[in-house]
């Protein structure tokens, strides 16, 4: 590796593992900026982890080209890593054949931030949060909740799992690993009581709240009711940007002019569900059932989203203003 390039690795993680802040007990992590101009580039994929089956391959291939031509500063997941049942262990080769195997191109050797889907909860969660998957492969960081700062923008990254109620009730098809989230309520609790509060003190010029179940989408699983009932007035309160979810295997826009736009990018392998649910026309600018990804490309004023589909053409492209808010 050369000097240059082990310089700025090694910075980052001095910024991952020993930055923290002191407004919430959520961990608080810095991606340095790199960019003269301060803008930040990011792709966003979900519901990928099949060791390159179901076209995870192809959407990676164009991953690494849209990577290339955007100069990506680094990569989002929002959830559903591995399947079907998340890691067995820090050691499971699915590691390797779903995750380091498959994203290989040259632009994708970038830090990937990763929040938990509920296919994860089925496996060894422990074994995703783990320090040993990064020593494995030094891109890979994924905690149940965290803030990432970088410039002018804040993610914070929720684990949206222990909100559906569904997944502690119904009939006992999965195992779900709910180690260190019991008792639920006081989970759901801290997390909504230290999201709010860090986003209410968050001076950043942009907002953006990361999880893996929708709050609005006409996907086959429907909105998550439990997050438009807890999670939705936090945004709408602290007027959030942009929230960005998986879980639907499809790319899907649902916003109005003004008020926090829903990004769904969960196209990184099986898709083409056949099933699109009734929504508002004037809301959902895009629904595109099958597999493909998203960029971002966000500047002081302004935020950019492309959505690609499996063989990299452009279905959609969308902007937001934080003079206007128009598109």
């Amino acid at each position: 590796m050369k000097m240059g390039v082990w310089f700025n690795v090694s910075l980052m993680f001095l910024c991952i593992f020993f930055i923290t802040g002191s407004l919430s007990k959520l961990e608080r992590l810095k991606h340095p900026v790199t960019k003269s101009d301060g803008s930040l580039s990011i792709l966003v994929v979900g519901d990928w982890g099949r060791k390159g089956q179901f076209n995870q391959s192809r959407v990676a291939h164009q991953m690494g080209i849209v990577g290339e031509q955007l100069d990506i500063d680094f990569v989002v997941s929002v959830g559903d890593n591995f399947y079907d049942d998340g890691l067995k262990g820090e050691t499971d080769p699915s590691f390797e054949a779903s995750f380091s195997h498959i994203y290989t191109h040259p632009s994708l050797q970038k830090q990937w931030y990763a929040v938990l889907g509920n296919h994860d909860y089925r496996g060894n969660v422990e074994a995703q949060l783990s320090h040993v998957l990064t020593q494995k492969d030094w891109r890979w960081f994924c905690r149940r909740s965290f803030i990432l700062s970088s410039g002018m923008v804040e993610f914070f990254f929720v684990d949206t799992n222990p909100f559906v109620e569904k997944y502690f009730t119904e009939p006992k098809d999965h195992t779900y690993d709910w180690r260190n989230v019991l008792p639920r309520d006081r989970y759901i609790s801290n997390l909504l009581h230290d999201l709010d509060r860090a986003i209410k003190k968050s001076r950043a010029t942009w907002k953006f709240v990361v999880g893996h179940h929708g709050i609005k989408t006409a996907g086959e699983h429907g909105v998550t009711q439990e997050l438009v009932d807890q999670l939705l007035p936090i945004l709408k309160e602290h007027k959030v940007d942009l929230y960005i979810n998986g879980h639907d295997h499809c790319l899907q826009h649902i916003g109005t002019k003004g008020e926090t736009q829903f990004l769904t990018s969960g196209g990184g392998s099986k898709a083409w569900r056949g099933t699109v649910l009734p929504w508002d026309p004037k809301e959902l600018k895009l629904y595109y059932d099958g597999q493909g990804f998203m960029s971002l490309h966000i500047t002081r004023s302004k935020v950019n989203f492309i959505y690609y589909d499996v063989s990299g053409n452009v279905l959609h492209q969308s902007s937001l203003s934080k003079r206007s808010h128009l598109f």
